[in-house]
């Protein structure tokens, strides 16, 4: 349980810190307002300071989740001079439970819902002047991302399960199985958006420019509807995939690469893209695995997402000969969600039962990269194998292809570059956190 509760004063220091050079101790928000006074009765001049910090800690340690799953889904390597563990453990599946890629994201996970926790008690016992419609968006707005926080985890720790109930850290709940933590996100996402329909016409505070044309209730509730369709994906329920996209911002022709994403600055003490790495660097270098492009269909646009290196890149016998160019700056957003994947989950839903709509999607993203219409066969098997080829190039390096494989029972299909190299279903639970 330890570090469940030791990153939450740690995680809210950085939050707000992010908005200020003030030097905070012991948890402290900006301006002297205390976390404790936070959760007692909420203020309206403290709602965005609050509300600056949650969106700001979600993007805490983003890059070892993304690299961990990324690695374990054969999607690219990750070679640092600083930790071969990522070449080592990730890589052979031999995972330490104690370690920084077990432990990190865990714990950064967990306490961006602490500091979300803190504002929906001082959302619940405020005494401001808060509209009965206010209160509702910001409740909504809050559940939403914790969904997402916890989506992010049972992600990683699968059926080894994790906690949902974490509101009183010395007294957490139990583990929860993968099925029961899926049903509560779901649950939690089904009052949230409940909320957002009673939260009026506008949020009263602001949200960063990653949520442009999601920033009013409405707004963000097509974003709680694209989160549940992705959930209700994993769970296989299909048809409630098809009705909640249809409250989400797909859009057939609209811009592939519109969505929700994590911001980044290089103002004060924010922090900046932690993905991006400069092409042809020799100490930290995150390397494409060779059957990107191997696997790839001639003229697929999307294969600009590696570069080819100068010299290839070696270390403990895997090779890379391509940089990965996903983020090419310190300033580039990271996705949370965004409309090539609500299109892809639309063919996913219809390929057992309307497969005539889900090769009209597939079409949609074959043609955006310059590839010509799916002609192959339209048998549920078939339309599976195109939809997991085109998800590998739309969504590479952003954490699908992993959770992709195993949720089709395909983690076996994976390749391993070296004798005694496997890909592992689930990622341990930190030792502290696992009773």
């Amino acid at each position: 349980m330890k570090n469940i509760r030791k990153f939450n004063i740690i995680i809210l220091t950085i939050g707000f810190l992010s908005l200020t050079s003030c030097s905070l101790e012991g948890g402290e928000s900006l301006n002297g307002a205390s976390t404790s006074s936070i959760s007692d009765d909420l203020s309206r001049g403290e709602l965005p300071q609050a509300m600056a910090g949650v969106l700001s800690d979600m993007r805490f340690r983003l890059n070892t989740q993304v690299d961990v799953q990324s690695i374990l889904g054969r999607e690219y390597y990750y070679f640092t001079s600083s930790d071969p563990r990522f070449e080592g453990d990730v890589v052979t599946g031999n995972l330490d439970n104690q370690t920084f890629y077990t432990t990190q994201a865990w714990g950064s996970r967990y306490s961006a819902i602490k500091e979300m926790n803190l504002v929906l008690s001082g959302l619940a016992n405020t005494t401001s002047d808060f509209s009965t419609a206010e209160i509702a968006a910001i409740r909504g707005v809050l559940n939403t991302l914790k969904a997402h926080e916890l989506l992010m985890l049972s992600n990683n720790q699968y059926t080894n399960g994790i906690r949902i109930d974490v509101s009183d850290p010395d007294n957490l709940g139990p583990i929860v199985s993968y099925d029961e933590a899926l049903t509560a996100i779901v649950s939690l996402l089904t009052d949230a958006a409940n909320d957002l329909a009673s939260g009026g016409s506008s949020l009263p505070f602001n949200l960063t420019s990653g949520y442009s044309g999601f920033d009013t209730p409405s707004g963000f509730s097509q974003f709680n509807n694209a989160l549940t369709a992705r959930v209700e994906a994993y769970r296989g329920n299909y048809t409630s995939v098809l009705s909640l996209l249809g409250g989400s911002f797909m859009n057939m022709s609209g811009d592939l690469k519109a969505g929700v994403y994590h911001t980044f600055s290089l103002t004060g003490a924010d922090l900046s893209n932690p993905l991006f790495i400069a092409l042809n660097q020799e100490a930290n270098v995150r390397v494409s695995h060779s059957s990107f492009l191997n696997d790839a269909l001639s003229g697929d646009s999307r294969t600009d997402k590696v570069v080819l290196r100068n010299t290839p890149r070696e270390a403990s016998g895997l090779v890379g000969t391509h940089d990965v160019w996903i983020y090419q700056s310190l300033l580039d957003n990271i996705p949370i969600i965004r409309n090539e994947e609500l299109i892809l989950l639309f063919a996913e839903a219809n390929m057992a039962t309307n497969p005539t709509d889900a090769v009209d999607a597939i079409n949609v993203i074959r043609n955006a990269a310059g590839l010509v219409d799916y002609a192959g066969a339209t048998t549920p098997g078939a339309l599976e194998d195109e939809i997991l080829l085109q998800r590998r190039y739309s969504l590479f390096g952003e954490s699908h292809r992993w959770i992709d494989m195993r949720r089709f029972d395909r983690l076996s299909e994976l390749p391993n570059d070296r004798t005694g190299d496997m890909v592992p279903s689930a990622i341990p639970i930190p030792k502290d956190d696992d009773n």
